[in-house]
């Protein structure tokens, strides 16, 4: 049986944003290397991707308080 692994550009397809947008993000480990080429399974990428926190979690500048 065949198993496929989505690369770098995949992965950043699959996510819908660019390749250069997931150097910001700490991917998960490798399912797959073949030399220095990693490899995701859509199920390792699926949950990985479910467990980040939502955008703007922890961060940003706090809002004023109408007085």
């Amino acid at each position: 049986m065949t198993e496929y692994y989505m690369g770098v550009k995949q992965v950043a397809e699959h996510l819908g944003i660019t390749p250069g947008g997931l150097l910001n993000l700490k991917l998960p480990e490798p399912d797959v290397c073949i030399g220095r080429t990693r490899g995701w399974k859509t199920e390792t990428i699926d949950a990985w991707n479910a467990s980040r926190p939502g955008r703007g979690v922890g961060g940003g500048r706090p809002k004023k308080h109408a007085d």
